[in-house]
């Protein structure tokens, strides 16, 4: 029965960029918490990234609450929240 219900569990959430993690300072499991503190909701989309700003790589989450979806982008160095908008209307 385990071996059934392990066939059909959901995979782990997959993040692109994961090739960078070793560089980062905080996990995504931490980056994450900091993400839905800064704007609660569903993370629906994640990614390490190489961008301007704070220590030049961040974590970025797509993070949907009702009908909107807003963009947090927290530093993987430090988890210094970099931004936290409403996503554009061409997104990543």
């Amino acid at each position: 029965m385990a071996a059934i219900l392990l066939a059909f569990a959901p995979p782990a959430l997959a993040y692109s960029g994961q090739k960078l993690a070793g560089e980062a300072k905080i996990s995504i499991e931490r980056a994450r918490e900091i993400a839905l503190k800064a704007h609660p909701g569903k993370i629906t989309d994640e990614e390490l990234e190489r961008e301007a700003g704070g220590s030049g790589l961040r974590y970025s989450f797509d993070i949907k609450h009702g009908r909107v979806t807003q963009e947090v982008g927290v530093d993987a160095a430090t988890g210094q929240v970099l931004e936290n908008a409403p996503e554009g209307p061409n997104p990543d």
